[in-house]
């Protein structure tokens, strides 16, 4: 397989492969007076979606014992000297009560896990977008918490779902997670990840650094090897301050493709950093395939934005408009419920002030 140098030419690949309250509220994300801010909308919603998922009474924060613990190692992993760092990935699907029950379970709440012997230095958010992927997601917290619970990482795992039959919007949906979870928790590290890729190697140590992290280099779907040379896909890791001043995702990339070139070049361009990667042998990922997903359809109008060389304080994190439906704190995760309005061509002309 010829590797394509970009997303516009992976696009032609992937075509042939292929808790309520009520009112409105404003949350300013901006450090600055003079940038605009997010709309969110609060309304009436009952979900069904994961309805034999237990229930966390609230959402779990540690106590003052644990901000008194000595620092964890954050090397332990990169010092591993086993001679075999290969995650087993489980495919076995279990029901969440299942996955409740089993041992790196239980001390998790709302999503929320720490070490008990040492405190981290980061507190980590993960991001997952989500539509209908009950399979994936089963599958994602199985294999991602043992994973992460070996890494002594203080983590939550927050899942954005997005409840409408509009074309999925997988970036806002990450500008989304962001915001409703720094209301929750003063996050230091966050990570924006995909649910259906399983990392394959306990060394892909999951913390931020001073540069952006593309984690998902390596997918067996594409035989292990780097899809191109700016691809920021997958799992991409940011310290918080780096989200804010970078403005976040797009909020306007609807349907498959383009909104991760789109943030590969927010960071080059706006933050002015470079993006790191482990080694692909350490960056090894295992795709879920299929399992009843049926793919976004990609959007022509994607790449006419990335041309476009659009001025990124016009749209981003400091836009981002949305109906919150309710959160929900499940035990194994908190999962925040939303409905997007969808952005056409000439809508999105307006926002980016291009022709």
């Amino acid at each position: 397989m010829v590797v394509p140098s970009c997303f516009y030419c992976f696009a032609l690949l992937f075509a042939l492969e292929s808790s309520t309250i009520i009112g409105k509220r404003v949350h300013n994300v901006s450090r600055t007076s003079s940038s605009p801010v997010p709309s969110i909308v609060v309304s009436n919603y009952t979900d069904k979606s994961f309805g034999n998922a237990s229930y966390s009474l609230k959402f779990s924060l540690p106590d003052q014992t644990y901000l008194a613990l000595s620092h964890c190692d954050t090397n332990i992993m990169m010092n591993n000297s086993s001679t075999s760092h290969r995650v087993l990935i489980d495919n076995q699907l279990y029901t969440f009560p299942d996955i409740e029950q089993r041992y790196f379970s239980q001390r998790i709440s709302s999503g929320h896990w720490w070490p008990t012997t040492c405190q981290p230095r980061q507190r980590l958010a993960i991001i997952v977008s989500y539509r209908n992927r009950d399979i994936h997601l089963k599958l994602f917290l199985n294999n991602l918490n043992p994973f992460l619970q070996q890494q002594q990482l203080d983590y939550t795992i927050f899942v954005v779902n997005q409840h409408d039959d509009n074309l999925f919007n997988r970036a806002r949906l990450f500008n989304i997670g962001y915001i409703e979870a720094m209301k929750l928790n003063n996050y230091t590290c966050f990570i924006f990840h995909d649910v259906d890729l399983l990392p394959e190697d306990d060394r892909n140590v999951y913390q931020c650094s001073d540069q952006p992290r593309h984690l998902a280099v390596a997918i067996d779907k594409f035989n292990y090897q780097r899809l191109y040379a700016s691809h920021f896909g997958g799992a991409a890791a940011l310290q918080e301050h780096d989200y804010v001043d970078v403005n976040g995702h797009s909020n306007i990339f609807e349907g498959w493709g383009g909104e991760d070139d789109d943030f590969s070049n927010r960071v080059t361009r706006r933050l002015k950093k470079d993006i790191i990667r482990y080694p692909m042998e350490i960056a090894r990922y295992r795709m879920i395939r299929d399992r009843g997903h049926v793919a976004s359809t990609v959007n022509p109008n994607n790449v006419k934005i990335l041309q476009s060389n659009y001025n990124y304080d016009l749209d981003g994190l400091s836009t981002t408009s949305y109906t919150l439906n309710n959160i929900r704190y499940y035990k194994l995760f908190t999962l925040i419920n939303v409905t997007l309005a969808a952005v056409n061509w000439t809508q999105v002309q307006t926002i980016l002030k291009i022709s």
